[in-house]
């Protein structure tokens, strides 16, 4: 089952939950004069994203279609939607336009630079480029500066089936499923480098009040502490502090 939720004016949380990975995956559709969708889904989730999306707007007039990094959960289906949305182009970082995008996709890549800005109307994305925060070369996350929104990706994932929004702690939920991922062949899941905690508490300083997690419950909340205890449980669980 696919669910929607505005969790913000304008920004709603697309959700499926997929019981083989115990897993949900969440899409954010963000509604303003140039529409965006920040994660695609998988190929398989084409169809009932699109059913979403349709809810709220035409999906036509996609405009952005951004994502951390090339995997098939952030953008597996971006190009069923660059088919359906003629003017839609995807927003990632340079790197991932260079080494991944504009040979997969079937329209050049809008790459980003660090801190650099897009505006979508009412709404001003500012771009952080964290390599391999949370995984691969690639990565970079979109911030919302008027809202204080993070859009996280994999950061504080949850697993299980869980509610659209939560103000509780979702640190301890990420702590126990980095765990449990590091006792199965998903080991790994999240690397942990010299960099890692200082890309983290780089993006803790933007102070972020919402946490969009892809997998999980959007956190509203003190998101700059989150982060920081974010980065020393990734460096308990993953870093030098793991047996």
């Amino acid at each position: 089952m696919t669910d929607l939720t505005e969790i913000a004016p304008d920004v709603f949380r697309i959700s499926t939950y997929v019981p083989d990975a115990d897993l949900q995956f969440n899409q954010f559709l963000i509604r303003d004069d140039e529409p965006m969708l920040f994660h695609t889904g998988m190929n398989a989730l084409f169809p009932v994203v699109q059913e979403a999306v349709a809810k709220v707007i035409d999906p036509s007039t996609i405009r952005w279609i951004g994502f951390s990094h090339f995997e098939a959960d952030e953008c597996g289906s971006l190009n069923e939607w660059l088919n359906i949305a003629p003017q839609a182009e995807a927003v990632c970082s340079l790197v991932g336009a260079m080494v991944s995008i504009n040979d997969f996709a079937i329209r050049p890549a809008r790459p980003m630079m660090h801190d650099e800005v897009l505006e979508t109307g009412r709404f001003r994305y500012r771009f952080r480029q964290t390599p391999h925060v949370p995984h691969c070369w690639d990565a970079g996350l979109l911030f919302e500066e008027t809202t204080k929104t993070l859009l996280c990706s994999d950061l504080f994932t949850q697993s299980g089936e869980r509610d659209a929004f939560t103000t509780s702690d979702i640190v301890e939920p990420s702590r126990n499923t980095l765990n449990e991922y590091e006792q199965t062949p998903l080991a790994g899941y999240m690397p942990y480098t010299p960099k890692t905690g200082a890309i983290l508490n780089g993006l803790a300083e933007l102070e972020p009040a919402t946490m969009a997690t892809m997998h999980g419950s959007t956190f509203e909340g003190d998101g700059k502490r989150a982060l920081q205890d974010l980065a020393g449980v990734m460096k308990e669980v993953l870093g030098d502090g793991a047996r």
